[in-house]
């Protein structure tokens, strides 16, 4: 029996949001201290450093959920699944729903339960439960899936990642620009067919490393605006990153016969671009290797950082052939790892 993500599907919003669109906001540091460069050098930086160009934000009627049912109704026919027949449900996000209009998260019931519902699923026995993990939470619920039917709990998985953080940052933050939304899905299940999840690893660092991603107050402080938001230490988790993902990467790696010549992708969370290239080239180093080419495929330039469902959404996106220049093969193996708020990390490998 292996275990493999048998269907796939994402949903990526209508609305696009620019580099461009950010020129009129009025940016603050982390002091309250007006940022003197122009919003035009600022951008152009931005640019530079994340590779992002443009963004998707969810329509004012979507919410998380929302996302999530619709990139899970994509996955399951994609597998040619009854969803009577799934045993778990596993949505990753951080937020829950936040509505347009409100700053509020909600989370009662969970949004796994509001996805089943709009799936309009009746077995009681299919369990639905929300994952928080940070970024790195669609993967994990792919371990935990894997779990589940390793130990005869399931046969069949749905792990969906969604976000909206666009409902969650704060105008007058540069980091703020990095931020989409979107989401992305997954069936995984037993089969008799070759390949499958190989080997994962997991780490969570909170001894020094827990706030380096937080909720806090807006950087202007000329309003009287209490809501919060999501914030970052950027440099610290730059720096976390670059030292401690190339690890678990090598040691999921090192866990299987394989060597890292055999590898043809890396999907790493998209994050920023620069950090991603940094993490891979560190990676190899570890082996006395140069990168191949063509081995991190990106979404990020079009589709910024959503969070838990960028990595599922790049997956999908790759397997209907909609990221140039990258396609799997059957038999391919190729390694997903991701970084976040937590500090979390985790990695799996996978056959195609």
């Amino acid at each position: 029996m292996n275990i493999k993500i048998t269907g796939t599907g994402s949903y990526i919003p209508n609305e696009i949001e620019r580099n461009e669109d950010f020129v009129d906001h009025q940016f603050f540091n982390g002091n309250g201290a007006k940022i003197e460069y122009s919003n035009n050098i600022i951008i152009d930086k931005f640019k530079k450093i994340t590779g992002i160009e443009e963004r998707r934000y969810a329509s004012t009627n979507q919410n998380t959920s929302d996302l999530a049912f619709l990139s899970a109704q994509k996955a399951i026919k994609n597998a040619k699944i009854d969803p009577e027949t799934l045993d778990y449900i596993i949505v990753a996000h951080n937020f829950g729903d936040v509505d347009k209009n409100s700053s509020q998260a909600d989370t009662v019931p969970s949004l796994a339960a509001r996805v089943k519902h709009k799936l309009k699923i009746k077995n009681p026995y299919c369990v639905a439960y929300d994952l928080l993990f940070g970024c790195p939470g669609w993967v994990e619920g792919v371990i935990q899936a894997q779990s589940f039917i390793k130990s005869n709990m399931a046969k069949k998985c749905l792990v969906i990642g969604a976000e909206t953080l666009s409902r969650v940052i704060d105008e007058h933050d540069r980091d703020s620009m990095i931020y989409s939304d979107g989401a992305g899905a997954s069936i995984i299940e037993a089969t008799e067919d070759v390949g499958g999840i190989i080997s994962n690893i997991s780490a969570s660092y909170t001894f020094e490393e827990s706030n380096f991603l937080f909720f806090g107050k807006t950087y202007n402080n000329e309003t009287d605006d209490d809501n919060k938001y999501i914030k970052m230490y950027g440099r610290k988790i730059y720096e976390f990153a670059l030292n401690h993902v190339p690890k678990a990467m090598k040691a999921c790696l090192d866990k299987t016969k394989y060597d890292i010549s055999d590898i043809k992708k890396i999907l790493i969370h998209q994050a920023n671009e620069k950090m991603d290239e940094a993490i891979v080239h560190r990676f190899y180093r570890l082996f006395n290797q140069n990168v191949p080419e063509g081995i991190m495929p990106m979404s990020i330039q079009k589709l910024g950082n959503s969070s838990v469902a960028t990595i599922p959404t790049l997956y999908d996106l790759i397997l209907k052939r909609k990221i140039e220049n990258h396609h799997i093969n059957k038999g391919d193996i190729i390694l997903f790892a991701s970084v976040g708020a937590g500090m979390n990390i985790n990695a799996f490998l996978y056959q195609f």
